[in-house]
């Protein structure tokens, strides 16, 4: 089985939700990034790297006394992309594949994330996507070793979905409403409580 590590993006500002950052708004008694920071441990790869960037300090407090690498993203204002390639950078070389967490995705397991990587492990494909009514949803996982370099080239604010489209080797999987469900509005969160 390759070495496959976890990336968890939790740099971004939030700025669609509003004044208050997202990724540390309550849900069930704990903040969004700590739902998704304690379904990558709780799933299989290693490492776990955390990306941090707008609100630091704040969502370090948030996963404190997990056991996460913890990388700061100074470029977190240019896009995802950096954020995406700030995780790879901090994962040893020797990992062939990460899967790609988001901080605002609350209902995401480890299960999910257990998912990819069988999938993964047959066949080794440039990605493994879940998705659900047509819609690629998320956790991901990269083969860093197909689209290693064409990650290092990303810019913007998006992340490896625009290198995967068109490709005939990305296995798809199906997802489900966990997978497709990301909090970007309070009206977001308000419907899951």
């Amino acid at each position: 089985m390759p070495e496959i590590g976890t990336i968890l993006l939790a740099a971004g500002r939030g700025t669609r939700f509003g004044p208050e950052p997202k990724l540390l708004v309550p849900l069930d008694g704990k903040p969004l990034v700590r739902h998704a920071a304690e379904a990558a441990l709780g799933a299989g790869p290693r490492p776990v790297v955390v990306v941090l960037g707008a609100h630091a300090d704040a969502v370090r407090a948030a996963l404190d006394g997990l056991e996460l690498i913890r990388v700061a993203n100074p470029d977190y204002a240019a896009g995802l992309a950096t954020s995406l390639r700030a995780g790879i950078r901090a994962l040893p070389a020797s990992c062939a594949a990460a899967v790609v967490v988001l901080g605002d995705m609350p209902r995401v397991t480890a299960a999910h994330i257990d998912r990819l990587v069988a999938a993964f492990a047959d066949g080794e494909p440039a990605a493994v996507v879940p998705v659900q009514d047509g819609r690629s949803g998320n956790p991901v996982l990269l083969n860093l070793r197909r689209l290693g370099a064409e990650i290092a080239n990303l810019r913007g604010d998006h992340g490896a979905g625009p290198l995967l489209r068109g490709r005939t080797d990305v296995l798809e999987i199906p997802g489900d409403a966990a997978t497709g469900l990301d909090i970007d509005t309070p009206a977001a969160l308000a419907a899951l409580t």
